[in-house]
């Protein structure tokens, strides 16, 4: 049935209900959309008790039961539209819409419905980038909810794994999902077998490709392929798109970016008919990501700024962050280097009000790569530790390459002379060669330590073994600041133990 249709026939049903029985009928409509991503038809179906969406409810007559019912899909339903809006503000009133119906819920003793209100209020932290309340609030309601096998701790667990992997948290992520694998078996619930899919294969994807692990991409290919198929049968074409984002970028990601371009295209196409404005903006950046990764900088430029224009409008701090680094490496790459240096600087700060220390860590880094030439090298020693002490926790394998990586980057400033009498604009007395060494090894050290606990032989493994072949060729007698890292991290007794859209 159309979604016109289905209102028309809400109307001449409820026509003679009672106000209560009229918004039970309305609420079950609503999820129904919702579920299919048709946010603005939900909203429709709520419009007797939602009559403005910047206005107050409209809950006379309602028993407490079922306005604890409204305010929990009227708070679902202004969360999701903050997304695709990206209007300020509201995300909490999301937040406060639920957490009212949280409350009632609780008053009535209705523990499962708690639940579900919880992992709606999850998903609001999740948007803002508030990872450690997100996952703390997903905690709880699994607590609550005990070992029982249903769609609702699926969902749960599928939020939960969402919430980790865009914190870098992979193994983490992948426990969730291996966790709710055998309770979709028994579900008939399309767009929750979708999430699950798309969720599951980006982590796969992450996981796969800093190690060129074909088997994990190939995992990812058929992940993202059952999504569809599920999406498709659910009528979601909105998380469609979002499962065309994602292989968009998982091509970018592996050089094939005539098919990462056929992809973004068509993640942009369902968007932008759906006015998604959000979503837009996230396949923008990736777009960005990938022309960067051709050579195309001026466009990457020109994509990444409106991606960064639109997300400024909303609440989703921790993708704006991204959006924000990606345009600054694009304009360092131009040559605008202090435009550059502002909006990394303007990430970093954005990523850690909001709480996303991965977010802060990955912009520093990136002023490492992009603006080492431009940068004291005693400032880079002091942004390389930040760093390193940010993404301490990321259990990305490209994390620790990038870190790496970074770190020749010190040793060519060092090498090059550039060592200035300040840092971050404070006179300091000039940087001797045994504080240079000393500081860029413990940080070094911390890195090795991580890559090594989390490859236990596997999958990062080759991020702490391609820094032992570069350093064993450097003399470790005098001369180079990766003096003696490699092989003390390996003496250390401590180190022996072992821009994607989510739906």
């Amino acid at each position: 049935m159309k979604l016109s249709a289905q209102l028309t026939a809400l109307r001449k049903e409820t026509r003679r209900l009672t106000a209560v029985e009229r918004a039970r009928r309305c609420c079950d409509l609503a999820m129904q959309l919702e579920k299919a991503g048709e946010y603005e038809a939900a909203c429709e179906a709520l419009s007797e008790f939602w009559p403005k969406r910047d206005g107050p409810l409209n809950l006379n007559d309602l028993d407490e039961d079922t306005r604890a019912e409204v305010l929990l899909r009227v708070g679902g339903l202004a969360g999701w539209l903050g997304s695709t809006d990206q209007t300020e503000g509201t995300q909490e009133t999301a937040k406060d819409l639920i957490t009212q119906s949280i409350d009632l819920f609780q008053h009535l003793g209705l523990s499962e419905r708690v639940t579900e209100a919880r992992a709606d209020l999850a998903l609001c932290y999740w948007r803002e980038g508030s990872y450690d309340e997100a996952r703390a609030t997903l905690v709880e309601a699994l607590d609550s909810l005990g070992e029982r096998d249903s769609d609702l701790r699926a969902l749960l667990l599928i939020r939960a794994g969402i919430v980790e992997a865009r914190n870098q948290q992979l193994h983490e992520a992948m426990r969730f999902y291996n966790e709710a694998a055998p309770l979709l078996d028994r579900s008939e619930d399309h767009a929750l077998k979708g999430t699950f899919h798309n969720g599951y294969g980006s982590v796969f994807q992450r996981l796969a490709t800093p190690e060129n692990r074909e088997d994990y991409l190939d995992r990812a290919l058929m992940e993202y392929t059952a999504a569809s198929f599920h999406f498709e049968l659910a009528g979601n074409s909105r998380f469609l798109a979002r499962v065309e984002n994602n292989l968009g970028y998982l091509f970018f990601t592996i050089g094939k970016y005539d098919e990462a371009h056929k992809h973004l295209d068509r993640a942009r196409h369902l968007f932008f008919s759906l006015n998604d404005a959000g979503a837009v903006a996230q396949v923008d950046d990736t777009r960005a990501r990938t022309l960067l990764a051709e050579g195309r900088v001026a466009e990457a430029e020109r994509v990444a700024r409106y991606a960064v224009r639109t997300l400024e409008k909303g609440d989703e701090q921790a993708v704006l962050a991204e959006a924000l680094t990606t345009h600054g490496v694009a304009l360092a790459r131009l040559g605008d280097h202090s435009a550059a240096r502002r909006l990394l600087q303007r990430a970093i700060e954005v990523a850690e009000t909001t709480g996303d220390p991965e977010g802060a860590g990955r912009a520093k880094v990136s002023i490492i790569e992009e603006l080492s030439g431009q940068t004291p090298a005693a400032q880079l020693v002091s942004i390389y530790k930040s760093a390193v002490e940010l993404l301490r926790q990321s259990q990305d394998p490209s994390t620790n390459k990038r870190l790496i990586g970074c770190s020749q980057k010190l040793i060519e400033a060092w090498e090059g002379g550039r060592i200035e009498d300040y840092v971050e604009g404070q006179a300091v007395q000039e940087l001797s060669w045994s504080a240079f060494k000393r500081s860029v090894k413990k940080a070094e050290k911390a890195v090795l330590a991580h890559a090594l606990r989390e490859a236990e032989g596997s999958v990062t493994g080759g991020c702490a073994f391609a820094w032992l072949q570069t350093s064993s060729k450097l003399d470790f007698d005098h001369k180079h600041p990766a003096q003696g890292l490699a092989q003390d991290a390996f003496e250390d007794p401590k180190t022996q133990t072992p821009h994607l859209l989510a739906a």
